[in-house]
């Protein structure tokens, strides 16, 4: 099976898609579901739970707020999906509420100080590809930062979130395929540890162990 990340973006094969319908009775008869990959919408890498087959691609797809946040667990043959491209912060822009821009602006010109571009997930993610409804008033804005990060990039991502509009939620992903969430490694100590998410497994990971393979200051 190829190498998969939490957070990837699939293309599902409309054969599959219809055979896995197909067997799934539970989901008959929700929108947008039936013709999904027809409209040309991924589905997105999940982390795979205990006791799930190994030999399949976990991945899931949320339901917009007016059908209930329902998130739609599913499990593909590796042959039938193939990689999707990711959404970048300033692809999906155009898509954000106009409160969030000023925010938006400030992460995008962050991110470029530093050499990095953040992705979307949650909300942002699926109003940017799909157009249905998904960001309300309380929506969090969940970015996914290509990692390693200094303190220096953490803080200055702790400064944006303090005047932002939304709670500014993410993660940072690590060399290895894991992501720990950036407001985590950010309040905690140089002696503590936090929760690191691959695709199949959690881990604690020491602080003093992500900060060793940041790169060294110039």
């Amino acid at each position: 099976m190829r190498d998969f990340a939490r957070h990837d973006l699939l293309t599902v094969a409309p054969a599959a898609w219809d055979a896995l319908l197909a067997g799934r009775p539970d989901l008959d008869g929700i929108p947008h579901l039936v013709d999904w990959t027809a409209r040309g919408w991924p589905v997105i890498v999940r982390r795979r739970v205990p006791g799930e087959d190994a030999a399949l691609v976990p991945a899931g797809l949320p339901l917009p707020p007016s059908l209930g946040k329902r998130r739609i667990g599913l499990a593909l043959p590796p042959g039938a999906v193939r990689p999707h491209s990711g959404v970048t912060l300033a692809q999906a822009r155009g898509s954000a509420p106009a409160a969030w821009q000023p925010t938006l602006d400030a992460l995008l010109a962050h991110g470029a100080a530093y050499g990095r571009m953040p992705r979307v997930f949650g909300g942002l993610l699926w109003q940017a590809l799909t157009n249905l409804p998904y960001l309300s008033a309380t929506s969090d804005l969940d970015l996914l930062w290509p990692g390693p990060v200094d303190r220096a990039f953490r803080d200055g991502l702790a400064g944006i979130a303090a005047g932002a509009p939304m709670n500014l939620d993410g993660e940072i992903a690590l060399p290895d395929g894991f992501a720990v969430n950036w407001r985590e490694w950010h309040a905690a100590g140089p002696d503590d540890a936090v929760l690191a998410k691959g695709l199949d497994r959690l881990e604690l990971r020491p602080v003093s162990a992500l900060d060793a393979v940041l790169p060294p200051a110039a």
